[in-house]
């Protein structure tokens, strides 16, 4: 008797177990869904299951109250609401806020399949020359609030950064000497030399332009939300996007139409409290 109640007990540790496992599984593979709620409104976000270090970190926090009571403590008309940082909780008027208590970092999670279109919810860093690896701050966040472009100005975006970096692989593979040699067989008439030298220049100077991952290159996507909703292209690439308002735009747009001080912080405090509505 003994024996079958030892057995009996394994197997409901063995099936509580499983389904915790399960379960895990299941809440790793689904986006979640938040709310923020603030005195001017709520907003609804999903966070992405394909970015689950950003998310998982999100949802802990949440948890842990550390949003409740912290502002929107920099807005951006056409760029940018940010909020989560511990020091804009009860702070006093007119100071600069956005400092945190924390060096703790996320590893990036970047994805071409989500950008900054309005509504991106994005991770807040240091920058580039303390952060190489753009790796994410652990509390501070955005969402995107843009503004609407148009065809001939992402095109301008795309060859601002295009032209330059094709100009430096050019330089990297027709160097002077290359050059000289090139000049010399054209000089001489050696076709058949000439374009062997020239082509294989050609070709590595397109090999490395095309599979560069520094070429800016809308994708029909981006453009469908760049020229409708609008967003922010120039930031794609350099900040971990996690996620995406699904209701409050209206909400976004009180906030973004506050007026701010020179720290670019609202006059109206914006206080935030974060539910987590479905894991």
């Amino acid at each position: 008797m003994k024996h079958l109640k030892t057995i009996i007990l394994i197997s409901f540790f063995v099936m509580v177990s499983f389904s915790s496992g399960e379960l895990f599984a299941q809440t790793k593979l689904t986006n979640s869904i938040i709310l923020i709620e603030t005195n001017l409104g709520n907003i609804k976000l999903m966070l992405y299951k394909d970015t689950p270090k950003h998310r998982k970190n999100f949802l802990q926090l949440i948890e842990n109250k550390h949003f409740d009571g912290t502002l929107f403590y920099r807005v951006i008309k056409g760029f940018v609401l940010q909020g989560g940082s511990q020091d804009s909780r009860n702070a006093a008027a007119g100071i600069q806020i956005g400092y945190g208590s924390s060096n703790r970092t996320i590893e990036s999670e970047f994805n071409p399949h989500h950008f900054h279109k309005k509504g991106a919810l994005a991770a807040a860093r240091q920058p580039d020359k303390v952060n190489v690896f753009k790796e994410s701050d652990v509390s501070q966040f955005y969402i995107v609030h843009g503004r609407v472009y148009t065809l001939e100005e992402l095109k301008s975006l795309e060859n601002a950064v295009n032209k330059p970096l094709k100009k430096r692989i050019t330089k990297r593979y027709l160097t002077s000497k290359k050059r000289q040699i090139l000049d010399s067989l054209k000089k001489l008439k050696k076709v058949n030399e000439f374009r062997a030298i020239a082509n294989k220049i050609k070709s590595n100077i397109t090999f490395d332009y095309q599979s560069s991952r520094d070429k800016l290159e809308f994708s029909d996507e981006q453009i469908k939300a760049f020229t409708t909703i609008g967003g922010v292209p120039h930031l794609d690439k350099n900040y971990t996007v996690f996620g995406e308002v699904i209701e409050g735009f209206d909400v976004m747009d009180k906030i973004a139409n506050l007026k701010t001080d020179k720290f670019d912080r609202p006059y109206q405090d914006v206080k935030m409290k974060v539910r987590i509505l479905k894991y």
